[in-house]
């Protein structure tokens, strides 16, 4: 079944939307309000140039958290390195589509449509709205709130100190609640519903929930279980109620992948929202950069947190540390393998940064993990399944690790919970199910010091089960654990130079050589004839193409500086020094000046 595009009428950003600097407040029209706002065919055009959901691009989205190694600058790898301050970060206080939103809630009732069609409408305008405010909340904590659109000589609008968070906070569930209530049920495919509502509704409550909980800077933990439980109602709601049901054909090898290569997603009963694309209509802006060696490489911090196939842990296996590139792979979850290039891995997409078809041989490069990421990554060569891929913004394994972690933080939590929640998720990676009397994993248990046994599995089924989707960065904030980003990002692991087999065949691939040694002309080749690849590895400062941590042997160092994470002032972001200097009541909150 064909889905509702993004098929937007663009100008409609350019008549009813302008500059997001924050005092360019009033909207510059070329056909003015009293000509629009009419009917249901405007509202609907309106509302749709409202859509900005997250496409492909999250598949490195992850980049500078514990899951990916990156070269490029983020705004957070930027602040760990130097010395930030608010005329440094500037970024991400805008406020263009605030006022789009309450410029359609201020008109759209004009509309001759039915009192139903209209709180549907609204609900809608009220979800985007409540969506924005969640994003500033994250970066800022305390906001200014408007919830009309702001007259260039309202001087008490403009001279509007922050919002406390609780304020704020409680808006946003004011309009995600009237969003829930109104909008809805049965829409095209491709187009936001009430499911769709009390998913991000969701999404947003277990942020709330345990942000809160863990933050106690803010003095609000008191509050975290008002969020919490919000979360788990929703979370099972959607469980019990929305038509949705985990993607699971019994391809313990494929279903898990098949979410993130499928170029209709419409009908996948897993999926509550995507974004849909389309080759001539909106580029789905894939890259086949994401496989690696672009920016982006996966950590080995993220492979090592995948569960062995029996369920024991990976840091149970001795040596496993040093374990060589194939020996990683051995008897691991499934998902591990639709995640990363394996050993063997069969290459079919001949792209620039694909380097060539047929069995893979990872490619090594300098600053990079070594890793590679085939997550997302298409492989086939037919542009037409490449421009049309639909990326899964939002999905029922979601809302199920959302059930089963605001149980276990509300401490409630039980077997039952689990087999209707991670289980499930097992169930489809053919994984042997979590128990109430899982054990505590110190891999698990040294990154979250104090935590239960069972929420340490939870947190580690969530970032299994959503590694690579762009939602690292969010539970890392949320849960406090900032000061995981410091840790050096590492790569595949070498016991020495020389001969090297990466494709599990038992035949060598590549060669490293010392920086003294010389790359023979002509090149080796193995028992298949293959010609080998051969790589310079030694320390960083040398002239080679791959830093190792021992210089002759050890893990694949990135090189990608990561300074420190400043508790508690880097879970928040400054308000601009420009517009203190506009609005001196914009005061500074957690050290920054």
């Amino acid at each position: 079944m064909k889905k509702l595009k993004y098929i937007f009428l663009f100008t409609l950003i350019g008549v009813f939307a302008c500059d997001d600097e924050f005092l360019d407040v009033v909207p510059e029209t070329s056909i003015g309000e009293e000509n629009f706002f009419n009917t249901e065919e405007d509202l609907q055009t309106y509302i749709n140039s409202l859509y900005n959901f997250p496409g492909t691009g999250n598949y490195n989205a992850d980049r500078a958290t514990d899951n990916a190694a990156t070269t490029g600058n983020t705004e957070l790898k930027t602040m760990m390195v130097s010395t930030p301050s608010s005329t440094s970060i500037t970024g991400g206080w805008n406020w263009g589509t605030l006022r789009s939103i309450n410029l359609f809630l201020e008109n759209f009732e004009r509309a001759d449509i039915s009192p139903e069609k209209l709180n549907h409408f609204e609900g809608l305008a009220r979800f985007f709205r409540a969506q924005f405010y969640m994003e500033m909340v994250k970066r800022y904590s305390d906001v200014p709130y408007y919830d009309f659109v702001i007259d260039t000589d309202d001087t008490e609008a403009l001279t509007r100190p922050r919002d406390p968070r609780t304020v704020v906070v409680d808006k946003i569930f004011d309009d995600y609640q009237f969003a829930a209530d109104n909008v809805f049920e049965n829409q095209p495919s491709g187009a936001v519903n009430q499911w769709v509502v009390k998913a991000f509704m969701a999404r947003a409550a277990l942020f709330e929930g345990t942000f809160r909980k863990y933050h106690d800077e803010l003095g609000l933990t008191a509050s975290a279980n008002v969020y919490l439980s919000k979360a788990r109602d929703l979370a099972k709601d959607i469980m019990d109620n929305g038509p949705f049901s985990i993607h699971n054909t019994g391809n313990v090898n494929s279903d898990y992948a098949s979410l993130f290569t499928d170029p209709d997603l419409g009908d996948n009963s897993e999926v509550i929202f995507a974004v849909y694309s389309e080759d001539q209509v909106r580029n789905s802006g894939w890259s086949e950069t994401i496989f690696g060696n672009y920016e982006v490489s996966p950590t080995k911090d993220l492979l090592q947190s995948y569960l062995m196939a029996d369920g024991s842990f990976y840091s149970s296996q001795a040596g496993y540390e040093t374990f060589s590139f194939v020996d990683e792979f051995e008897n691991r979850d499934p998902r591990l393998s639709q995640t990363y290039a394996f050993p063997g891995f069969f290459l079919i997409n001949t792209g620039t940064y694909s380097q060539g078809g047929g069995v893979y041989v990872q490619q090594l490069a300098k600053n990079f993990s070594g890793y590679h990421q085939i997550k997302g990554f298409v492989n086939v060569t037919d542009q037409a399944v490449i421009n049309s891929l639909d990326f899964p913004v939002i999905r029922l394994a979601e809302m199920l690790l959302t059930y089963a972690e605001a149980r276990a933080e509300l401490g409630e939590l039980t077997q039952a919970d689990l087999d209707m929640s991670i289980n499930l998720l097992r169930d489809r990676a053919g994984m042997p199910n979590m128990t109430m009397t899982t054990a505590t994993d110190p891999f698990q248990q040294a990154k979250y010091p104090g935590l239960s046994a069972v929420l340490l599995e939870i947190r580690r089924e969530r970032r299994v089960e959503m590694a690579l989707e762009g939602y690292r960065y969010d539970d890392l904030m949320r849960w406090k654990a900032g000061k995981l980003l410091e840790e050096e990002p590492k790569g595949i692991y070498f016991d020495g130079l020389g001969k090297h087999d990466l494709t599990g065949d038992g035949i060598e691939d590549i060669v490293l050589l010392s920086e003294s040694e010389s790359i023979p002309d002509p090149k080796e080749q193995n028992s298949l004839g293959t010609t080998l690849v051969y790589y310079k590895a030694g320390n960083p400062g040398e002239s080679v193409g791959v830093f190792l941590s021992n210089g002759n042997s050890g893990h694949i160092i990135t090189v990608n500086e990561r300074g420190t994470f400043q508790e508690p002032k880097y879970y928040y972001r400054p308000v601009p020094a420009a517009q203190v200097t506009l609005n001196p009541n914009l005061t500074q909150i957690f050290g920054w000046d």
